[in-house]
């Protein structure tokens, strides 16, 4: 069986983050989708859960991160080219993301950033693996 990965995301109002999310391609699975919850489909591997705060808390006996303060994690996702970085962040922004800094071009790497709605960091990133530094 082939691992899967599930992140959990807190959200302030699901309409508004399935909105955003939608205008950036993703799809959402209805069997897992109610008042309180959404499954966002990444990959066939790959879901994020977008939770209301609410019910995300009921999950912990832990504060919330308050991503305007601090950053709880950074998901980072590939992607086939440079261009496809810049499209996805370039579509985030249009959406409403935030983006807290410039792209990064290492040669051999190139990633770009942005944060949703809720503050969440995503990151894509392309990396060339006939360019990648050897180390000795």
């Amino acid at each position: 069986m082939t691992t899967q990965i599930f992140v959990n995301l807190p959200v302030k109002d699901l309409d508004k983050s399935v909105a955003f999310f939608t205008k950036l391609g993703y799809t959402f699975n209805p069997q897992f989708t109610d008042e309180n919850a959404t499954c966002m489909i990444i990959s066939d591997t790959i879901y994020v859960m977008l939770l209301v705060e609410p019910f995300f808390q009921s999950f912990t006996n832990k504060d919330i991160v308050d991503t305007s303060k601090a950053q709880e994690c950074t998901i980072c996702l590939s992607a086939e080219s440079k261009d496809a970085v810049n499209e996805i962040v370039d579509k985030a922004e249009a959406a409403g993301a935030r983006i807290p800094k410039p792209a990064t071009d290492y040669g051999f790497m190139y990633q770009h950033s942005y944060e949703d709605l809720d503050g969440h960091h995503w990151e894509f990133a392309w990396m060339d693996p006939n360019g990648m530094p050897q180390h000795q």
